[in-house]
């Protein structure tokens, strides 16, 4: 809106306004739009410049109410009111506010803007170490992937300090001293809002505090703020949703978030998809997919990606010497049970569940999909079992269909792949490491030590199996996968159309919060950074974004690389016979793996898990009561995808054995 647009009050309309209780030291600055409906403006008081749009129609309230577009009963000082909007009840003022077309302010307290302001950006988070040396410098588009390089990659400075600067840049663009309403917002029954910038279609209800933030709301997906909240130094992005009384101190919440149930957060970053009620976090690096539903569940001091904790978990990130310094990594896809507890210093592998209190400080990052339980004060680990646990599967089935995002525009850009470079590295890292064990050890020992963890000599030998078959699993999904892709028709297409058409992809692969890279395009982002050859937030999100597109051709490079060194035999001296060994190879680690996913999810229909159904009845009548609760197990959806999935992948097996022979 430009002042173009406005004219000054004339004379009628002045008395008029006069007559209907509105007052102003000097009705010159109070400048309106031709169409202006005096009649729509009451019991007002204007100060400084105000410039007022038309209000003439009727707006419908939930039970059916209608009132007229307009502002009565309301303190504006030096703001724009934009067309058909309606303020009614401001108890003390609106000062110094742009506020569009069709918005909705009703029974506000204050809202204003003081000073310069930022609306949140530029603000420190003190992540992982709540006395700082991590703190990443939140802004409106801060994605995990970055967020991540600025918190774990302080070995690189000249980086940190050229992306924190590339914030304080757009930190500078982003202040003012005047806030902003967007289009279609609704503020209602709310107490002070205070330099915080709100987008469209924003709904605010029932606030007790907002102070110093930015509520980046949009059209497609809306941001819900309710009753109860206080929230300073923050910036929320599209589609969350912050209610129930919770407590917001210094976050930056991503896309399609929850927080609520008098949830209580300081010095934290939630990215895509994180849940958080009832409980509390402290400095933690939240990755997309963290959540946190319980009462006396604490999260602190560390970095979180796809994790499901359980009620009363808790950890600790000092010894009560140097203060609260030590840090926890507990990476993707992992659990925590009831009352678990980690101590800080710690490092936990990928789709790991722990159970139990910890008091070592173990490092498993080697040793995914692994159980690590605590028995008589020690942390035993068993290696690989969540491979076999029909509970991982679902997780990984679940993630993408619980995606609230509803943004087109999305700033995470998430791999859900269960098996991935990620994921298999680590498992072929964890086969040598127990091989390594067994060898030096003895095959003989009863238990074996890893990273102030125990290991027991059937845990060991299950796991290196259990990794074997993750591996081959992996291996063979990329091959059929490239296979079909490439429509190989015939043994001689086969090395031409499985040549990589990516020059990244092999070597160490890493999760930068969610997106799967290799170690060697990281390392090439960081260096295009230092030598300024990426210099805008923007072209570092857009890098993203494109390893995003091209995952799938950079695995089938990492994958070749490591089927020629699983199997022996370099891809271009492939003849029919290779290929079906290692087709056969994948099938019988596909139905094997399946195998024990029907076996774990058995154990859910046996007779101890009938305790407490049919309660006052007979042993056939409990078993009645468990059916109709609980259905029949052959045709529990998750048993039916298990037996569909082993049928399917036999037959595709099947089908590439016949053709490569």
């Amino acid at each position: 809106m430009t002042k173009t647009l406005y004219r000054p009050l004339h004379s009628e309309e002045i008395l008029k306004l006069e007559a209907q209780g509105c007052q102003t030291e000097t009705w010159e600055k109070v400048m309106v739009k031709e169409g202006f409906i005096p009649e729509r403006v009451t019991q007002c008081n204007f100060s400084g410049n105000v410039n007022l749009g038309i209000f003439s129609e009727q707006l419908d309230f939930p039970g059916g109410l209608q009132l007229p577009t307009g502002i009565r009963t309301s303190t504006i000082h030096n703001c724009t009111i934009g067309d058909q909007s309606y303020i009614s009840g401001v108890r003390n003022y609106i000062a110094n506010y742009d506020i569009a077309d069709h918005v909705v302010i009703d029974n506000l307290e204050s809202m204003y803007t003081e000073g310069e302001t930022s609306f949140g950006n530029g603000i420190g988070i003190a992540v992982l170490n709540e006395s700082g040396g991590r703190e990443v410098l939140m802004y409106d588009r801060l994605s995990a992937h970055l967020a991540y390089i600025l918190a774990l990659y302080r070995h690189r400075p000249k980086v940190i300090a050229k992306i924190n600067k590339m914030i304080l840049n757009h930190t500078k663009k982003r202040k003012s001293n005047r806030g902003f309403v967007g289009s279609g917002s609704v503020i209602s029954n709310t107490g002070l809002i205070r330099n915080v910038w709100i987008g469209e279609n924003s709904k605010i209800k029932g606030v007790n505090r907002l102070e110093e933030g930015s509520i980046n709301s949009s059209k497609a997906d809306p941001i819900r703020i309710g009753c109860g909240v206080s929230a300073r130094n923050f910036i929320v992005s599209s589609g969350s949703t912050i209610v129930d009384s919770s407590l917001i101190e210094k976050c930056f919440i991503g896309q399609g978030v929850k927080l609520g149930q008098h949830y209580s957060a300081e010095n934290s970053l939630f990215f895509s998809n994180c849940a958080g009620f009832h409980g509390e976090a402290c400095s933690i690096f939240a990755g997309p997919y963290t959540v946190s539903h319980h009462k006396s569940t604490l999260l602190i001091a560390a970095y979180f990606s796809f994790l499901n904790a359980g009620s009363g978990s808790n950890q600790s990130n000092h010894m009560y010497k140097l203060g609260p310094i030590h840090q926890g990594i507990v990476e993707r896809g992992s659990k925590t049970t009831s009352d678990s507890y980690l101590l800080w210093p710690a490092r936990i592998g990928a789709f790991t569940l722990v159970m139990g209190r910890h008091y070592k400080n173990s490092d498993t990052t080697d040793l995914p999909f692994s159980y690590l339980i605590e028995s008589h004060d020690e942390s035993v680990l068993a290696p690989g079992v969540n491979l076999q646990s029909v509970g991982t599967i679902r997780d990984a089935q679940k993630w993408p269909k619980r995606d609230n995002r509803k943004d087109p525009d999305l700033i995470d850009q998430i791999n859900f792949n269960l098996l991935s470079p990620f994921t298999i590295q680590k498992m072929w890292k964890g086969r040598e490491i127990l091989s390594s064990l067994r060898d030096n050890s003895g095959r003989h020992s009863d238990n074996y030590f890893y990273e102030n963890c125990k290991i027991q000599r059937r845990a060991l030998e299950k796991g290196i199996k259990l990794y074997t078959m993750g591996i081959q699993k992996f291996l063979g999904n990329s091959l059929i996968s490239r296979m079909e892709k490439r429509k190989v028709d015939n043994i001689d297409e086969l090395f031409v159309k499985l040549e990589s058409s990516h020059r990244h992809g092999t070597g160490d692969w890493v999760d930068l919060a969610g997106l799967f890279a290799p170690k060697t395009l990281v390392d090439d982002l960081l260096e295009r950074i230092e030598t300024n050859h990426l210099t805008s937030l923007e072209d570092i999100q857009a890098e993203f974004l494109i390893w995003h597109k091209n995952y799938y051709e950079m695995e089938w490079t990492w994958a070749k690389s490591k089927l020629e060194e699983e199997f022996g035999i370099p891809i271009s001296k492939y003849g029919p016979k290779d290929v079906i060994a290692i087709i056969e190879s994948w099938k019988k680690a596909v139905v094997g793996l399946d195998e024990l996913l029907y076996q774990d999810a058995r154990k859910e229909y046996t007779l101890s898990s009938q305790t407490g159904f049919g309660v006052d009845g007979t042993d056939a009548e409990r078993k009645l009561d468990f059916e109709e609760v609980r259905g029949d197990f052959e045709k529990n959806p998750a048993v039916t995808a298990i037996r569909e999935h082993i049928s399917k992948k036999t037959k595709l097996g099947d089908y590439w054995i016949a053709k490569m022979g």
